[in-house]
């Protein structure tokens, strides 16, 4: 199995250590053809990229293509800001990106002060205290999801149900009807393998793996999902970042028509 391209990676713009132009150069050496420079999104209070950035960031990612002959899509892994689906990716920003990541992530101004209790603060406390999510935290979780997919071109959900326990089918059925991917996230173990093979099964969900890379040591790494994979024989061909294949993004196409 070999990857295609990277399309979740993080620099000092958010919560990277190694620059752009160091992911990049780590793509080419990976032999990589695409990477997605991702950067966390405008909400994120301790580790968001700012508009005020987003010129910097592209000129570094067009330098950094240009000089590794690298495919370097501008993006921005976008939080999740309420149960409504509002993202922190507004429209007058998409003119700038080619790739639209999201995900949930803790330390984000969401959208009302509901938002950071029910959905926040209450993933917060069942992960720290609670052995078992409630059913009504699931449903809501579930909910935003979909809601998140719905109301947005978004090309990938990322790390779907870490620190945030949904309906992962229900979610991927969504995806499926969207055209949106479901990423397996190389970081970070997010989907059971019972969760991962009922998905397979049951929708036509189409996947990406990404390294969700924080460093430029891990940028293509995919050992953690071929690993998972491998338990659960899932199907290679439903993964379209691989074997020469390229995923076909939502963003691109939505933009087209703008």
């Amino acid at each position: 199995m070999i990857l295609t391209g990277d399309y979740h990676t993080h620099t000092p713009y958010s919560h990277g250590k190694n620059t752009v132009d160091e992911n990049v150069a780590a793509a080419k050496e990976q032999g990589l053809k695409q990477i997605g420079i991702t950067d966390h999104g405008f909400s994120h209070v301790a580790f968001g990229i700012r508009r005020r950035q987003v010129a910097a960031y592209k000129a570094e990612c067009e330098a950094a293509a240009k000089k590794y002959g690298v495919d370097v899509l501008v993006g921005v892994e976008s939080n999740i800001l309420g149960v409504n689906g509002k993202a922190d990716y507004r429209e007058s920003d998409y003119e700038n990106f080619d790739i639209y990541l999201c995900g949930k992530h803790v330390f984000v101004w969401y959208d009302k002060f509901s938002d950071f209790w029910r959905y926040g603060m209450g993933n917060f406390f069942s992960e720290k205290f609670r052995k078992h999510p409630s059913d009504k935290l699931r449903a809501l979780n579930t909910k935003t999801y979909i809601n998140t997919i719905k109301n947005n071109p978004i090309d990938a959900v990322t790390h779907l149900n870490y620190l945030c326990p949904a309906n992962a089918l229900e979610v991927a059925k969504c995806a499926a009807d969207y055209g949106t991917y479901i990423e397996l996230n190389s970081k970070k173990t997010h989907l059971t393998d019972e969760e991962l093979n009922e998905i397979a099964v049951k929708t036509s969900a189409r996947f990406i793996i990404d390294s969700d890379a924080h460093s430029a040591s891990r940028v293509g790494d995919k050992v953690l999902v071929e690993e998972q994979l491998a338990r659960i024989a899932f199907p290679l061909d439903r993964i379209d970042n691989i074997d020469g294949r390229y995923p076909t993004f939502r963003f691109t196409e939505f933009k087209k028509h703008l």
